[in-house]
């Protein structure tokens, strides 16, 4: 085509004046190209070829390609007199789109197509060619990224979707087809209230509202609906996806089924509820020696654990007939409900729990084989409390004797688990110790000091399995390369373990504050070097939020526990971020104030109300709002505010809904350790 335009120009310019023109036309061109003489010895090159070679050819001497070494695609070495432009010059036909590799002296290496057609004089003889260089190493490189990205999302375990900003399903991939059971077919073009249970819905226009403004929702647990009609627990991050002009136009959702990780919390909060109704029923007994009191709150307490309809405890008198049961504390019904109908007798049903053989658990008592033998009801009296599901726990003495039985009923059936009786026969343990004489009242400390004890063995072995997985973990996460699609689920899975280790830990400080236990060691450091290296740890594990320390001062000296400082510290940061998912700053900051020194530490979260700021320092209590996204037992803040307190210092929080949280404490610089 060259040659032909330049063929044109001939008849109207002078020879100088037409190659001027093709000169200046060639080196305009923003393509590489250049031409060889029938040789192949390169005669001309524009300056894009130049840059795309990496180095400039010397004319007449280099042959067939100015590259310094080419390659074909399987990055085998391909011979010069191979190469699409030899080949050209030998058949004298062009060739088209054959990719090659070339490598330029700086050692880079880039995706090429080049098109060399010859070219002949006037007479139809091949006089040389000319070479078009396309370069496609771009196109090449987002193509394997491309491919990459699509085995990566179909291979990954967690559900990853996109949709556009209206809530339309555009990609499902393998494990969403897995997770929710819909397939890819049933889905694209659908909305994704598909899967969003009814009263959830709202959760979707919040999210593509932060969507809309290129914000990225981050750890976002909520549940969706399967096919099948069952709600899963899933931990969701949305990222917003844009155009080629930075425009928002759709979301992508990866969801992660957290059903273990949930079932494992509810296991830990079932665990230290369990702690928490023992220490209930163990303060009782210490406290109190009313036994109908001490029969009262256990009678409360246990009825709400196992979520009966009805508790009651019944004493096991002996008439002249050698039986006779009296009913001693009733929760949840009134007492007239049972007193019209007399008391139990050693009926069938009865009989194991007086008697004192063991617990008895039915789902469906009316269904049970000893049930209705005995006249004259023969079954439930007409106008009884319903009764369909029955736990009943024998209190036996230490000495022997059954005192009693606690009784629990529901009008469903399978209302009770094993669980309810791990606790109801703790309880009516405690239960039995109290009523046996005030003279025992030694023998319950020793009790407790045996529960605690088991606490602390308990969260010992726990901790012992927690840093085994912690270790081959680590072991795994540093023999695999950077760029394993494994290592960032390694990274996941230790981050969890350590969030597993961190409740077990708090779990046990827990049982020592309760017994008075926590022990504490004094000694003088820098208060502003432990913020200044407990901020940079916590920097280490977030990647959402800055933590900005500031002081006005070089150095704060105090005399006090290192270690349980720290604890605090660490504890409120991690708050301030875990808290906080939609900014994306952390300030910190001390000073001295009447010989106290003063740490601060602000969020810019939910906030928190007045009404709930009195309670977030108790044992287990967690602000409602933030419950259902955020995972944590409540513990955390009681275990901070007993360290300050043990230090002489006091915890506060300064709060409103919606304006994000301070949280401040003060320890005295000296202590008095006489």
């Amino acid at each position: 085509m060259i040659a032909q335009e330049s063929g044109q120009l001939k008849k109207k310019e002078s020879p100088a004046a037409s190659n001027q023109l093709a000169g200046q036309l060639f080196d305009s061109l923003p393509i590489a190209i250049y031409t060889c003489d029938k040789q192949g010895f390169i005669t001309s090159f524009n300056q894009v070829a130049v840059k795309l070679w990496g180095r400039t050819p010397e004319i007449g001497k280099d042959l067939w390609c100015g590259s310094w070494k080419i390659f074909q695609l399987n990055g085998e070495p391909l011979n010069l007199d191979s190469c699409p432009m030899a080949r050209t010059l030998k058949e004298g036909v062009a060739v088209e789109g054959e990719e090659i590799i070339i490598q330029r002296p700086d050692g880079a290496r880039l995706n090429v197509l080049p098109y060399p057609v010859p070219t002949f004089n006037d007479a139809g003889e091949l006089i040389g060619a000319v070479n078009t260089l396309i370069d496609v190493t771009e196109q090449r490189n987002s193509e394997g990224k491309q491919a990459m990205l699509a085995t990566i999302i179909e291979s990954s375990e967690d559900a990853i979707v996109s949709k556009t900003l209206n809530g339309i399903i555009t990609t499902w991939n393998n494990s969403a087809e897995r997770m929710f059971g819909y397939s890819e077919q049933e889905v694209i073009g659908k909305h994704i209230t598909l899967i969003i249970p009814n009263n959830r819905r709202k959760e979707e226009e919040e999210i593509i509202e932060k969507i809309r403004q290129g914000k990225k929702v981050e750890h976002y647990e909520t549940y969706r609906l399967t096919k099948a009609g069952t709600e899963i627990p899933l931990s969701l991050t949305i990222s917003p996806i844009l155009n080629t002009k930075g425009q928002v136009i759709g979301a992508s959702k990866i969801a992660r089924d957290i059903t273990r990780q949930k079932i494992a919390e509810e296991n830990l909060q079932r665990y230290a509820n369990n702690l928490e109704t023992l220490n209930i029923v163990g303060k009782m007994i210490s406290e109190r020696l009313a036994v109908h009191d001490i029969l009262q709150q256990v009678t409360d307490v246990t009825t709400q654990v196992t979520g009966a309809a009805f508790g009651a405890f019944f004493y096991n008198k002996f008439d002249e007939h050698g039986e006779s049961y009296m009913l001693y504390t009733l929760s949840g019904a009134p007492r007239e409900a049972f007193e019209k109908f007399g008391m139990p007798r050693n009926t069938a049903v009865f009989s194991p729990t007086f008697n004192g053989e063991g617990t008895v658990r039915v789902d469906d008592i009316t269904k049970d084989p000893r049930y209705g033998k005995n006249s004259p009801y023969f079954g439930m009296p007409k106008g009884h409390l319903p009764v369909v599901s029955y736990l009943a726990v024998p209190v036996i003495s230490k000495a022997g004797p059954v005192i009693g039985g606690l009784f629990y009923g529901h009008p469903e059936a399978g209302k009770f688990t094993s669980h309810h009786e791990v606790i109801i026969e703790s309880v009516a343990t405690q239960a039995a110790i109290a009523l046996e004489n005030a003279k025992l009242y030694e023998e319950i400390k020793k009790l407790n000091d045996k529960k605690d004890e088991f606490i602390g063995l308990a969260s010992h072995e726990l901790k012992t399995p927690v840093t085994s997985l912690s270790g081959y973990l680590q072991i795994i996460n540093r023999r695999l390369a950077v760029d394993d699609v494994n290592k960032s689920f390694i990274e996941k899975a230790l981050a969890q373990i350590n969030k597993l280790s961190d409740l077990i830990s708090d779990l046990l400080d827990v049982s020592k504050i309760e017994t008075g236990q926590l022990p504490f060691s004094f000694t003088g450091f820098d208060l502003l070097q432990l913020l200044h290296e407990a901020t940079e740890i916590m920097q280490y594990s977030t990647k959402t939020h800055r933590l900005v320390l500031t002081s006005e001062l070089d150095k704060i000296m105090v005399t006090a526990d290192k270690q349980r400082i720290e604890q605090v510290i660490i504890n409120l940061l991690s708050n301030a971020v875990k808290y906080s998912p939609g900014a994306d700053l952390v300030n910190i900051s001390v000073s001295m104030a009447e010989n106290k020194a003063v740490v601060a530490v602000q969020d810019f979260g939910l906030g928190i109300s007045k009404e709930q700021q009195e309670r977030i320092f108790t044992r287990f209590y967690r602000v409602e709002d933030m419950a259902n996204h955020i995972s944590g037992l409540g513990i955390g803040l009681f275990i901070s505010k007993e360290i300050i307190s043990r230090h002489k210092g006091r915890l506060w929080i300064e709060s409103g809904k919606g304006k994000g949280s301070t949280f401040f404490f003060e320890i005295p610089v000296e202590q008095d350790l006489t």
